[in-house]
This record gives structure tokens, sequence and C-alpha cells, in this order.
């Protein structure tokens, strides 16, 4: 026997079954076909029609409580509304199944599409924001980037060493002094253009004779060679001022605000130690005597307060599932009843508005993608760990299934039985 998936359907048809009696499923079965055949002429027979695909397995539910029978019957529907909306009434003219009495009534016929299409529109909403966000750059954007490029081409030489550096070398009353080309670009792309490279690891004669008419500040990479550049520098040069990138990075690889940092805080030749102790030795010391009394007293206030904290992070955990009210109580239990049988979830945002109604399947990711937009979630399914690790990370609040199998202190979990 043919049948169409949920996701080839247009419609879904509801109904409420009640029986004066105790039957099973294929008593409901026989009777839905049996009582409709010949009702409503060749083309909507019911069997010819599921033969052909355009109407689905029929499911049954049903539950059996004091000597009586009650349930629900779904078909899934690809003919169009007017011929589904017929054979929902013809269900309602079955009045007996098997040997006892029963009321077959219609309570919805649901447009598949709608659903669909409302996750469309919200995911179209979310890759179109991601799309203006991250992927195309705004005018600013493509600005920096050409003057930066523009920056970057004026490189040029200086002397017959031709040291690489900057168009304003010669103009500029001070310079600033690199250690190879790579580090000339960089200046040049943060807008400085006073900057020339010592293109290896000895001073040239022109760039000696230059320091001696200009303000000059050196600036080395921030490890053992930018030290011994350094030294070597003031043995032949007139330096004024020197400066370091932080211990191991180069000065190729600092951002913008790096480079003013490291500019800001350059020190004097006169600070230097001329001995034999390293320029980065000296730093060091001091940086290790200066911090040595504020760690103590860090220690001790952690010490002091270490319980207080904890018993705050505690009792904000227990406060983070939520209570519901009996209005949305009442709704959740109706998206329970309508969602029997379907293997699917409804959503809902934070005013508890539906925003759509998903194959359980594609729950977490769908969850994941709609992630602090989600309130409550109602599904026709046991609610696992995994289900309730996805809604945890997507900061969902309440969670309710037909069981719940796992735990969590986050959540406002929920089953059948509870609402």
């Amino acid at each position: 026997m043919a049948k169409i998936s949920p996701i080839a359907s247009k419609y879904i048809v509801h109904t409420s079954i009640k029986i004066d009696g105790m039957v099973d499923r294929p008593d409901v079965i026989g009777a839905v076909f049996g009582q409709t055949e010949g009702l409503l002429g060749n083309e909507l027979e019911l069997r010819e029609l599921q033969r052909s695909g355009k109407i689905g397995r029929i499911e049954v539910n049903l539950e059996a409580k004091g000597g009586k029978t009650s349930g629900e019957i779904i078909i899934p529907s690809s003919l169009d509304k007017t011929q589904t909306a017929i054979i929902g009434a013809a269900l309602e003219v079955i009045q007996r199944i098997g040997p006892c009495n029963s009321e077959i009534k219609v309570l919805s016929i649901e447009d598949v599409r709608i659903t669909k299409r409302r996750f469309v529109i919200d995911r179209a909403k979310e890759l179109l924001f991601h799309l203006t966000t991250d992927t195309l750059p705004d005018s600013q954007e493509l600005s920096s980037e050409v003057s930066e490029s523009v920056r970057m081409m004026e490189i040029t030489t200086f002397g017959r060493a031709k040291l690489p550096c900057g168009p304003d070398i010669k103009e500029s009353d001070e310079i600033i002094i690199v250690e190879g080309r790579a580090d000339v670009l960089t200046m040049l792309r943060h807008g400085f253009k006073n900057i020339i490279s010592m293109n290896g690891s000895s001073a040239p004669k022109e760039l000696v004779e230059l320091t001696k008419t200009k303000t000059t500040t050196v600036f080395v990479d921030g490890d053992r060679g930018g030290d011994l550049n350094i030294r070597e520098l003031l043995s032949v040069a007139e330096i004024d001022f020197t400066c370091k990138a932080p211990d191991g990075k180069e000065v190729e690889e600092l951002t913008k605000k790096e480079v003013h940092k490291c500019l800001r805080n350059k020190i004097t030749v006169e600070q230097i130690n001329l001995g034999n102790e390293p320029f980065k030795k000296q730093k060091f010391s001091e940086r290790k005597d200066s911090k040595r009394a504020p760690r103590k007293e860090k220690i001790t206030e952690r010490k002091d307060n270490k319980r207080a904290p904890r018993k705050e992070k505690r009792s904000e955990r227990t406060k983070k599932t939520v209570k519901i009210d009996q209005k949305h109580k009442d709704m959740f239990k109706g998206a329970v009843d309508d969602l029997i049988g379907t293997h699917a979830a409804c959503i809902y945002d934070h005013k508890f508005e539906l925003l759509g109604k998903v194959p359980i399947t594609e729950l977490n990711t769908t969850v994941k993608s709609l992630r602090n937009k989600i309130t409550a979630v109602v599904m026709n399914g046991d609610v696992s760990q995994d289900t309730i690790t996805s809604a945890e990370k997507a900061n969902v609040k309440i969670l309710i299934g037909t069981k719940v199998t796992g735990t969590s202190t986050n959540l406002t979990l929920l089953s059948e039985k509870e609402l």
C-alpha cells in the first residue's frame, strides 16, 4: 500500500474519536475504509487515494479507560483543500465501530505549508542578518582597506644600501628605525610614513649619518635579537629614544593600537642600562619587584571571600527554572494534544507565541539556529538528555514532552501527565 511522508503532504486532518466499548486499532481502520466505501464516488475512494499516494498512512491512537475507548485519527493528505475537507467530513458519518457506538469529530485541518513557510521566513531573516553583518563589508571598511593598500604602495628606498623606508623619511624631523622590510610595511599600513629599516643586524653608514640630523626612535621586536640591535645602534648612531614590541611579538605582528601603545612607552637613551645587563632583564626585574605585594593581597581577598560567592552561585542555579501559570499550562496541553502521532515539536518565543512546528529529527538543529529566541518547546516524544543539552545551550526555559528521561537544573521539564 502506497503512502506519503509528512514532508510531502499539504494538509493533515486531526479528528477525535469516542467509542462506547473496547476496540482495537484494526477495528477503527476497518470502519474508516468500510463505512466510507462508495460514499464519495470513485475519485475520492480512500483505498484508491492511498494506493496512488494522495492520502498517507492513517494514524490511529487509542486509549482505553473505564470500559470505553477514546483517541484520535490523523490523516495526511496531498489533495487540494476542498477535497481534504470532504474526506474529513466523511469520517464523521461513522457511527459504529465493531459492535460499539462511536462518535468521530474533526478537530482541525492543519496546513503543513504554513508551518514550513514560517520556518523559511525566520531562517531567511537570520541568513540575511549574517549576510549583512558578516559577509558584506560596509563603506568604512572598504575605505580603510583601500587606504591601507595605498599607504603600503608608498614604500621606497634610501641611500646606496637601498634601505626600505617610508615617503617622508627625508622631510620629517623625526624618524623611526625598525629591523626589516616587513616592519616598514606594517608601520606604513598603520599611518607612519617616517619609517626606515636597518635591513640587517649592522647599521649602514647612510643610516648612521641620518640619525645625526633627526630625532631618532628605535622600534625593535620583543626578543633577544631586538636587544642586540638596540645595543648595535647605540654604539654607532645617535639615538634619542628606544621602544620594544611586547615580549615574544614582532613589530610586523602588532595592531595599530599596540603600535601606538609601544611608542607612547618609549624611553630615552639615558634610561637604558649601558652595562652588560641586557635591556630586557632590567625591565623584567622592575616588573617582578612591583608585582609581589599586590599578589599577596589578592590571595588574601580570595581566601576570605571564597565561600560567599559559591552560595550565591548555587542560589542562582536554583532560580533558573521558571514557573508556568495555568493559562500557559492549558495552552501547552492543547499543543500536546495536537501533536499526538505527528512526531513533531512546537516552538514558542518569549511572548509564548508559536514560532512554528518542526519534525523532532530537526529539533536540535532548529533550536541551535534560533539561539536566544526560543522560550518553550512542546514535543511529541521523549525529552532525552541530548535534547535538554541543546535546549540549555540555546537558553530555552521550558521543555515539555511525552516523557522526561533526562535531568536539568536550568530548565523547567514537564511530561504530558504533569500538565
